[in-house]
């Protein structure tokens, strides 16, 4: 939701975006969310037992962080940044690391505490963020002006809500 909600300000931030720009987000944002889970859970499967017992507090406290900072970003005037930083290559590689640390710490989560089969899992991840973000490409096109103050907000409480999840289900499960 995060990348999604990044590539919906994106747009809208930056009118004049090439297809090139465009088609890079979605593909960039893709890659490194099913990477970030893939080093988390490889991180986690070396450390499991050290981490076991404080992964849901871990979570917890990497995707509030996340969340409250993306909804302060997204409080802060959408148009300022825009006119300060350029989009480059260098803001959407920021961007995919920072909206893919979550993803990370969910990797060590699964690494500790859910059998699967991690590439199954990342290939997963990936596609259904590079799909996300490619209908967040249209829907900032289309509905801008009334997401632009709301896409960030949204994204950031969505990342607060799976950290919390994560931690419920940790007590509850």
């Amino acid at each position: 939701m995060d990348a999604f909600a990044v590539t919906i300000s994106n747009v809208m931030c930056y009118s004049n975006l090439n297809i090139k720009g465009k088609i890079a987000m979605p593909i960039t944002f893709g890659i490194f969310q099913g990477l970030m889970p893939l080093i988390g859970f490889l991180l986690g499967a070396m450390f499991a037992s050290q981490v076991e017992n404080i992964a849901h507090w871990i979570a917890l406290a990497i995707l509030t962080f996340l969340g409250i900072r993306t909804i302060v970003e997204s409080i802060k005037e959408r148009k300022e940044q825009c006119d300060v930083h350029p989009f480059d290559a260098k803001l959407l590689f920021t961007q995919a690391i920072a909206t893919s640390i979550d993803a990370l710490a969910v990797g060590v989560t699964l690494a500790v505490s859910v059998p699967l089969r991690i590439v199954v899992s990342v290939s997963i991840i990936a596609v259904v963020t590079m799909a996300m973000c490619f209908v967040g490409l249209y829907i900032g096109k289309v509905a801008g002006k009334f997401f632009k103050d709301y896409a960030g907000i949204f994204g950031g409480a969505v990342l607060i809500a799976i950290g919390l999840k994560i931690f419920i289900e940790h007590y509850v499960g």
